[in-house]
């Protein structure tokens, strides 16, 4: 795809300074930029590279003052950073801009589908499947019975989202993803040995939902696992039967949430974070990395630590922990003077 410099102008509404009829297929950091590149420049720090960047398009803050000559074509623009995340975000558009059935794939004669469907090479879609409109799911993805998944929603390739699923609009689900695999419910007998208990939830997806690649979201037991409007977790996160996630909360790589937890509205969950079965978590409540929750969590408090304390409480029992082989050392000492007097 090519775009001149008076088409990014027109959809940023900039200015031009420069060759109106330069063309750019491709994008780059200022100080990787190439012929043919579009790059950006928001932060000071990089001011230097504008003076040497190879890029042919550059956008930049309508303030920014030359101090010496530069080959660049200009746009200029408001805010650059913002300007240069909203062209991301139509390049990702016109990129991701699929529509038509490929071949091979399986559809149930009951499943429906709305306008624009664009589904990939060896895709299944099972019996009283529902998709809405403008539907983007690449090859290789399963998508079970009786599953409805809303409109502008973006399923990459190899995601499996298991029977009675509800997805909403907007949402994005990455390669490798497992929505609705059976949550891990066994009990054991007098032998010691395990039975499996029946999950027979399902999972509830709300709208602008992103969801990182190799996530696993299992169904309830009874009832289902929700994940609120806006949430968004991030790659290899393990969220298990019956959890309740709140809106616009998001959390980090790796981390883990045990069953029948609930967790509130716009918390910050950092990456390896593992959280117990069966406990509250309230809303605005930061979780640093690698902490480990056993306990219900009030509203606004900051954790760290594993088991998790008070973050506040941790940096000053960290001064303690670093030094705890000196005042060892020191208390033995003490000890044996006590001793000898």
């Amino acid at each position: 795809m090519k775009f001149t410099a008076t088409q990014i102008a027109g959809l940023l509404e900039g200015e031009i300074e420069g060759n109106e009829d330069a063309e750019v297929s491709k994008l780059a950091k200022i100080e990787e930029g190439t012929a043919g590149s579009l790059t950006f420049l928001a932060n000071p720090k990089y001011t230097s590279y504008i003076y040497s960047t190879q890029a042919t398009i550059t956008i930049v803050n309508k303030e920014f003052v030359a101090e010496h000559e530069i080959d660049t074509t200009l746009i200029r623009v408001d805010d650059a950073y913002k300007a240069f995340s909203k062209l991301l975000e139509y390049y990702n558009q016109v990129k991701m801009n699929k529509t038509g059935i490929e071949d091979p794939v399986f559809v149930s004669e009951s499943a429906t589908y709305g306008e624009n469907l664009y589904l990939g090479a060896f895709s299944y879609l099972g019996d009283n499947v529902n998709i809405g409109d403008n539907a983007t799911i690449y090859p290789n993805v399963y998508i079970g019975n009786n599953v409805t998944i809303g409109d502008n929603v973006i399923i990459f390739a190899g995601a499996k989202i298991y029977s009675e699923t509800i997805i909403g609009n907007n949402c994005v689900i990455n390669s490798g993803v497992i929505v609705g695999a059976d949550g891990f419910g066994f009990t054991p007998n007098e032998k010691g040995e395990y039975s499996k208990v029946p999950q027979t939830g399902n999972v509830i997806i709300e709208d602008n939902v992103d969801l990182g690649a190799g996530t696993t979201i299992d169904r309830a037991t009874l009832g289902a696992t929700i994940i609120r409007k806006g949430v968004k977790l991030d790659n290899q996160i393990q969220i298990a039967h019956n959890v309740e996630i709140g809106e616009n909360t998001v959390i980090a790589a790796q981390s883990g949430v045990a069953g029948s937890t609930k967790i509130g509205k716009n918390c910050v969950i950092g990456g390896q974070v593992g959280i117990v079965g069966h406990i509250t978590i309230g809303n605005n409540v930061r979780i640093q990395a690698q902490s480990g929750i056993g306990r219900n969590v009030n509203d606004n408090e900051a954790l760290q630590g594993s088991p998790a304390l008070s973050y506040n409480k941790f940096n000053k029992s960290y001064v303690h922990f670093k030094n705890l082989p000196e005042i060892i050392k020191r208390f033995n000492t003490f000890e044996k003077k006590s001793d000898n007097d």
